[in-house]
This record gives structure tokens, C-alpha cells and sequence, in this order.
């Protein structure tokens, strides 16, 4: 089925300092949303309460119908699962194990381990290309290997939301595009309801069908991304001068900044 997730006039905040303000976003259902945004523009803090570990201060956040600090942590996690940015590992687990936890939303006093549990842990080793490491611990991987095996335990969960907050933080342009494909075929094939905090404006351009730019704490704009990402947006919430074009292999919008050392007049073209 496909699950609404809505945040609705929420103001969220740290202590007595206000991060978002009164903000109110619909997720589309089957849809691979991207919130892009400048550093400290309150991308991370609007996933945290969209994931139910922060609540806001007012207005609330609605899954499917309800209020989701009203659901029960096993009821959320069934439907909605979350990689943060800085997940922590236990010293000395090793990658199985780690993924295995994925499965827990699933696990009671009265069910066992099963062997759709078995499959679902296989099943995101291997997609993740982290099978052939999943009996070392996750301390001795690399930061780019430590990042898939978080990845494949939130595909383990096999909840019908999932959120990642920079979920390419640590991997080489070859790997980002990996994982951004691997997230993109698992939206295509299973309906799977993705939100992501991404740095990359390009590579939110490329692989979003829906885009939402965020500064200070408010939406700027919220779209396809043809329709976002403009010049004067970039300008606006990146305070960066830019130049937009086609991206000569997915013909999603391109932004190419302009420096100072590097300027152009607005009359001159780019070439693709």
C-alpha cells in the first residue's frame, strides 16, 4: 500500500533554539523526494522529526492518518524506516549482525526468527555489495564499506517509507551513483516511498522526482526538479552564482557555479 507521511505546521527546535518554523510538507506516496539545502538550514532536524525522533515543539507530523508520536515504536518501525547521519555501531558487531537488527521491528515474545527474516538480511547484503564482508566486524571496514552495510539494514527493515539522511556521505562518485541507483530501483520495483537529505544539488536534479529546497529553516520551493532548480534559486538558498543547463546524460537540470575567477556575463552561453 502506499503510506502518507505529512508534516503539518511544525515548528521543531533544540533547547530554546528554533530550527524550523511552522513548516508543513506532504511526502508523495511511491516517490523519491530530496530536501536539499545550505549547511545548518535544518534539513537533518526536518528528517529527525519526520522519523519520530524529535517531536515538534507545535503542529505535528501524520502517518498514515495519525499522529506518529502517538503510534507505538514497533508500529512506525514496520512501515517507516530511518538511516541517520551518524549512526553508531556497537564495538565489535560484525556486519551480519548489524544488518540482522534491521529485522527487529519483526521479532516478539511470540515469533521467531524466520526464514523471510534470512532473506531479507541476504537480500540487502547482496544488493549492497556487502555479503562478501559480513562475517568482519564493521570497525575494521572503511568508511565508504560501513556506510552500505548501514544502508542494508535499513533495506533489511523492508518498510514501505524510508528516510536517509545523506546516505552517500563517505563514498567516492562511483559509489554514490551506486547507491542512488540501488535506492532508485528499489522505488521503481517495490513502490518503496524514499526521502532523502542530500548535499549534492546535481545529483538531487538527477535522481528526484520530487524536490524540496529548504533555507533557515523554512521551504523555499517544492517540485519536479525542472521545475526547482533555477538560477535564481540556487541564489537564494545557496548564495552561490550558478548557471543552469541540461545535464547532457539524464536532461535533468545541471547547475554549474560560477566563481570568481571564472565569471561570465548573463548574455554568454554554456556549452552542454
Amino acid at each position: 500500500m502506499n503510506h502518507t507521511l505529512h508534516v503539518e505546521g511544525a515548528t521543531l527546535r533544540y533547547g530554546e533554539r528554533t530550527v524550523v518554523s511552522d513548516l508543513s510538507l506532504s511526502v508523495p506516496p511511491g516517490a523519491v523526494t530530496v530536501i536539499v539545502g545550505a549547511n545548518a538550514c535544518g534539513k537533518s532536524t526536518l528528517l529527525r522529526a519526520m522519523s519520530r525522533l524529535l517531536a515538534p515543539a507545535t503542529g505535528r507530523v501524520v502517518l498514515d492518518g495519525a499522529d506518529i508520536h502517538r503510534m507505538s515504536t514497533k508500529a512506525v518501525a514496520r512501515t517507516l524506516g530511518l538511516l541517520p547521519q551518524s549512526p553508531i555501531a556497537p564495538e565489535g558487531i560484525v556486519v551480519a549482525d548489524l544488518v540482522a537488527r534491521g529485522r527487529h521491528p519483526y521479532q516478539g515474545m511470540l515469533s521467531r526468527w524466520s526464514r523471510e527474516d534470512d532473506a531479507a538480511v541476504a537480500e540487502a547484503l547482496e544488493v549492497t555489495g556487502t555479503a562478501e564482508v559480513a562475517d568482519r566486524a564493521i570497525d575494521e571496514l572503511s568508511g565508504g564499506q560501513r556506510q552500505r552495510v548501514w544502508i542494508a539494514m535499513a533495506l533489511a527493515q523492508r518498510t514501505d517509507i524510508l528516510l536517509l539522511d545523506e546516505p552517500t556521505t563517505f563514498l567516492d562518485v562511483s559509489h554514490q551513483v551506486e547507491v542512488l541507483d540501488l535506492l532508485t530501483d528499489l522505488n521503481r520495483s517495490r513502490g518503496t516511498t524514499i526521502v532523502m537529505v542530500l548535499h549534492d544539488l546535481n545529483l538531487a536534479a538527477r535522481y528526484a522526482d520530487h524536490l524540496v529546497a529548504l533555507r533557515a529553516g523554512a521551504i523555499v520551493a517544492a517540485g519536479p526538479p525542472a521545475e526547482v532548480v533555477t538560477e535564481a534559486l540556487v541564489s537564494e538558498v545557496f548564495g552561490m552564482p550558478c548557471r543552469v543547463i541540461p545535464d547532457p546524460v539524464s536532461g535533468t537540470p545541471l547547475v554549474v557555479p560560477v566563481g570568481r575567477h571564472h565569471s561570465m556575463s548573463p548574455t554568454e552561453s554554456v556549452a552542454p
